[in-house]
């Protein structure tokens, strides 16, 4: 029989026992990993599927962009001791709308895997947001459904409109500062990516609309080498790149803002002193007249910089010279659009009816207004118009035809056009276009369309990430989630091998070739086509090929 002095003995070696246990299960449940510039606390969480993975969020990449450092690139964050706590979202970048305001103080990401073995080589999937540049978060973007692939998601914050992309074409601010903060945050990828169980020798930069354009644009970049090894597009290309005027835009801010003005430094001064609230929502309020027809609502936006001494252009070329010189950073691509992406602007072109009818000239791109005469910028907007409703006016029950003429205009036609280019010089390119409509298709179900076919712009990303936004039709559904986690095995196939179907999965997809012009279509069957959209296609190439600018290949 044990003694009262065993007993306590006893008792207290269970309770140290315990106490370890328990200590052991908080340490899981608090991971910790120590990046090159401090040791953070990350959780435990778990996903839709219920397994575990860990998160880290609100990691800083860069130090904040606020004081003297506004408008500048980015610089390396300031190392800190002590363990940092990454259980919770940094903070959004400025911007302003009816739900949220930002802060200047943004540039973080999040970083999502199922272990943190540094042996595990993990391939890296990093999402660059869309939102025409001026609005959006990584946030937003949630890492169940990629996860169920064993790959990592990353995802950031980057600036914004004009704190991001305002151009004066000084040394001091050449443009290009938000490009930069995903270079700094591609560089962070490289630099701590391996304590996460990450390999820094295979990353995937994957966008969406704008998000889409950065990814290419850091094909283009000297300043991006060697920091990706793979491209995935979606619904964008490079042709937002700003050649001009860009300048002339800050001085309208200015005069917006309440400064008039002609010189640089006295401009550049004045939006250094006003609050990062008042350095949003501006796009519209610098319009031209001309860009009020023409072209995406999306101005504050990369630009091509001017060269300067001793500072390193994020981009300072033609993308699309570059292109045809072959200067592009030659790494697998997929890229492809939304069946009906212009749904999503199907009520602002309505309204807007009576102006392109009677000037159909304003469906014309920027690109190649600014090649033809005056004459033929009336005939090619007569074509335009000629083509998709033959000898009469547009009207607002043409729905499907303002689907199809934004649609093409914004994304089909580019997308196209730079796969047939690319496939010149990279023969890894795939294209797809997005077919798929079903309850997840949360943008499109939003804008209460249901006789209007097609895939609205952003429709994809819900099949991609999950969020509150689709999380019941998801969890109520099962054909839903076969439908996501084919969808979602594409993109982390093709992260993982550069093919987006390296096994049995029928059909496989074709590269894209000019002779070719294979596709793979999207939906709840699968399959391959040939030359998307062909007819539209074709149309829209002629111009192009007329104005003298680069087209598909015939």
């Amino acid at each position: 029989m044990c003694s009262s002095k065993n007993k306590s003995l006893v008792f207290l070696i269970l309770c140290i026992q315990i106490i370890g246990i328990l200590s052991s299960r908080k340490c899981n449940r608090d991971p910790i990993v120590t990046t090159k510039e401090g040791t953070i606390r990350g959780v435990v969480d778990e996903l839709v599927d219920g397994s575990t993975y860990y998160r880290f969020r609100g990691i800083p990449y860069a130090s904040a962009p606020v004081g003297n450092l506004r408008f500048k690139a980015p610089v390396p964050p300031q190392p800190w001791q002590g363990i940092r706590d990454a259980s919770n979202f940094g903070n959004i970048c400025s911007q302003f709308n009816e739900t949220y305001q930002g802060d200047e103080d943004c540039l973080f990401l999040n970083v999502y895997t199922k272990t943190l073995s540094k042996n595990a080589k993990t391939p890296v999937m990093v999402f660059i947001h869309g939102g025409s540049f001026s609005q959006g978060s990584g946030n937003f973007f949630l890492p169940d459904f990629l996860l169920q692939h064993n790959v990592i998601l990353v995802t950031l914050n980057y600036r914004l409109e004009m704190l991001g992309f305002l151009t004066l074409d000084t040394p001091e601010v050449p443009g290009n500062a938000a490009m930069r903060d995903q270079v700094m945050a591609l560089k962070w990828v490289q630099n701590n990516i391996v304590q996460f169980g990450g390999d820094p020798n295979s990353v995937t930069i994957f966008g969406e609309s704008s998000g889409a354009a950065a990814v290419v644009y850091h094909m283009f970049s000297p300043m991006s080498i060697g920091l990706f090894h793979r491209v995935i597009a979606e619904s964008g290309s490079y042709d937002l790149a700003r050649r001009e005027g860009e300048k002339e835009r800050a001085f309208r801010a200015g005069k917006v803002l309440g400064k008039e003005t002609n010189n640089v430094q006295e401009l550049l001064d004045f939006f250094k002193s006003l609050e990062a609230s008042k350095l949003t929502n501006l796009t519209i309020a610098t319009l031209t007249d001309d860009e009020k027809f023409r072209g995406l609502p999306a101005k504050f936006v990369p630009s091509i910089e001017k060269k300067y001494p001793g500072v390193q252009a994020f981009m300072d070329e033609d993308p699309t010279k570059m292109l045809l010189e072959g200067k592009i950073n030659r790494v697998p691509l997929m890229i492809g659009y939304n069946s009906g992406e212009g749904l999503i602007m199907t009520q602002y072109h309505a309204a807007l009816l009576d102006v392109y009818n009677k000037q159909p000239s304003f469906y014309v791109p920027k690109e190649i207004v600014d090649r033809i005469t005056k004459d033929q910028l009336t005939d090619f907007g007569s074509r335009i118009k000629k083509f998709y409703v033959g000898d009469r006016d547009i009207t607002k029950e043409d729905l499907g035809i303002i689907r199809d003429i934004q649609t093409d205009i914004h994304f089909s036609y580019t997308t196209h056009r730079f796969a047939d280019l690319y496939s010149k010089v990279c023969q890894q390119t795939y294209m797809y276009r997005f077919d798929s409509v079903t309850e997840l298709n949360v943008i499109k179900n939003s804008l209460n369309l249901p006789n209007v076919g097609g895939v609205s712009h952003a429709d994809e990303l819900f099949y991609l990430f999950y969020n509150y936004l689709n999380e019941k039709p998801y969890k109520g559904q099962k054909k839903l989630r076969d439908i996501v986690f084919k969808v979602t095995k594409l993109w982390a196939d093709f992260a993982k091998t550069s093919l987006p179907t390296p096994t049995h999965l029928e059909p496989k997809w074709q590269p894209y070739t000019v002779q070719g012009k294979v596709y793979y279509i999207i939906d709840q069957q699968f399959s391959q086509g040939k030359y998307a959209d062909k007819e539209r296609m074709e149309f829209w190439n002629k111009l192009y090929e007329e104005a003298g600018l680069p087209h598909i290949a015939n």
